[in-house]
């Protein structure tokens, strides 16, 4: 049995959590696949984490959306933030955060309030906070995540998925990946390379390294190639056991990443 926490501090995580039980109930109704992982499909609990103690019991972590200032300050409050860095960047456990969650998970931010705020880290690169503009400027869009097409389901590599409605609100994105020296020699580096899994194209257009960095990558589980159509903006990445998504995969009845996510546990070694 997995323990899969969701942060409850602040913001969305009821979502969450309705949404992950869903997709175990999803996984657990599929057939098994040939190669047994460490934890079988669909046997996971899943628990609220407000204290360092409900923290240590996890094996794997998501941190919903909200204010991602607010969110920083009750965790320091909570004495969650060096428990949490534990947990990310020295005990490399699972962990997927969505808006302000992916913003808590990098290195650097930008457009942050005044003083700055305390980050996790865990993943090497720098996000612009509220990169699309006041609540009203809020949008849900398709996009197309080819990383969905990784899984057990049919033995491996699946066909090309469907569009994921995406919903963006007060939405980070990646402005800059951090230390591209670091980042090509990923053999050296502890934590691997920066995997580029999504690109909004078209739209608020920042970031001109984002189409050179949405070129195919491989992992051990498969390959998979981010559309590159031109310069555009990063929405979704992951640098070895960090998952980070700009949009809210919990507001929608879609629950594909959720179940994407939690196979992607089931791959990996329980420590």
């Amino acid at each position: 049995m997995a323990t899969v926490g969701v942060l409850a501090l602040q913001g969305g995580f009821a979502e969450h959590l309705s949404c992950l039980r869903k997709a175990a109930a999803h996984l657990s109704a599929r057939p098994q696949p040939p190669s047994s992982p460490i934890h079988a499909p669909g046997h996971f609990d899943f628990i609220e984490v407000r204290t360092p103690g409900q923290l240590a019991t996890c094996d794997g972590l998501v941190i919903p959306g909200g204010e991602s200032t607010t969110l920083s300050l009750v965790a320091e409050q909570s004495g969650l933030l060096e428990p949490l860095r534990q947990f990310v960047k020295v005990d490399k456990k699972p962990t997927w955060g969505t808006c302000a969650g992916l913003i808590f998970l990098c290195e650097e931010a930008s457009a942050t309030k005044r003083g700055g705020q305390a980050l996790i880290g865990g993943l090497y690169v720098k996000v612009h906070r509220n990169h699309f503009g006041r609540q009203k400027e809020s949008f849900v869009t398709d996009l197309d995540l080819p990383f969905l097409s990784q899984g057990h389901e049919g033995g491996g590599v699946k066909a090309a998925p469907s569009p994921f409605p995406a919903v963006f609100i007060r939405a980070p994105v990646v402005d800059h990946i951090l230390a591209d020296d670091k980042n090509e020699d990923a053999e050296k580096s502890p934590k691997g390379k920066v995997e580029v899994l999504a690109i909004l194209p078209g739209r608020h257009v920042s970031n001109q390294k984002a189409a050179g960095a949405a070129a195919p990558t491989a992992s051990a589980q498969g390959s998979h190639t981010t559309p590159a159509e031109g310069a555009g903006d990063i929405v979704a990445l992951r640098q070895g056991n960090v998952f980070g998504t700009s949009f809210h995969p919990e507001l929608t009845d879609d629950i594909r990443i959720h179940v994407w996510w939690l196979e992607q546990m089931t791959m990996r070694p329980h420590p």
